[in-house]
């Protein structure tokens, strides 16, 4: 296991995995409140489903059985904190819209890189780590938005995947060189989370098809 500063890798990730889980947990909640109104069970089976989504489907992948947030209770517990601080502190749903995106931003940049970190740890090659990064990111809000009845964030034209993507390179492109964990870390989520809301607040998307565009250029 590497070390950092007097941290370990194992720390790393945890503490990672955690505030990942924490904000998404947040993420998902107040979506729910905002989206579909649901009450408390819903609230919380939707936070829970946000936070510890994504990693279930990457320790399922790479082996790492039974899954990580049914060994560690913290897990559990952090996405209920989660979803329970979302329920009772809801606002009109107006409010809520900024709290959804930064939180789903946040969660983002922590989940795209401690999956990638977490794949090297269990010997994947780079390629593949960076896919479980990403995968690991929007897993949990993939499988929320199917669960409230609307088209998932990645396969929109949304800047969604790409800041998974490229905050799981830096993470795994820069860790083959031992250099300190917890700065590669840091600097891979910043990456990860100034891209998307730079996405956010220009409006920015992903390309779509040329032909596409012309289409809905003539519409207007």
């Amino acid at each position: 296991m590497r070390h950092s500063g007097g941290v370990s890798t194992a720390d790393l990730l945890l503490a990672l995995d955690l505030l990942g889980t924490f904000a998404f947990a947040l993420n998902g909640a107040f979506t729910a409140v905002r989206a579909v109104r649901l009450d408390i069970v819903g609230v919380l089976a939707l936070g829970i489903v946000t936070a510890i989504g994504g990693g279930l489907v990457r320790d399922v992948l790479i082996g790492a059985v039974p899954p990580a947030a049914f060994q560690c209770w913290p897990y559990l517990a952090v996405s209920t904190a989660g979803a329970l601080i979302a329920f009772f502190v809801a606002r009109p749903s107006r409010l809520l819209l900024r709290p959804i995106i930064v939180l789903d931003a946040v969660g983002l940049a922590f989940f795209c890189v401690a999956g990638a970190q977490k794949s090297l740890e269990y010997g994947l090659a780079p390629a593949a780590a960076i896919i479980l990064g990403v995968i690991t990111a929007v897993g949990g809000g993939t499988i929320r938005d199917m669960l409230i009845g609307r088209v998932p964030s990645i396969l929109t034209n949304d800047l969604y995947a790409i800041p998974a993507l490229a905050g799981a390179t830096i993470a795994v492109v820069v860790a083959p060189a031992e250099i300190l964990a917890v700065p590669t870390a840091v600097i891979a989520a910043a990456v990860c989370f100034v891209i998307r809301m730079v996405g956010v607040k220009y409006k920015v998307n992903a390309p779509i098809p040329p032909r596409l565009l012309r289409e809905d250029g003539s519409d207007g």
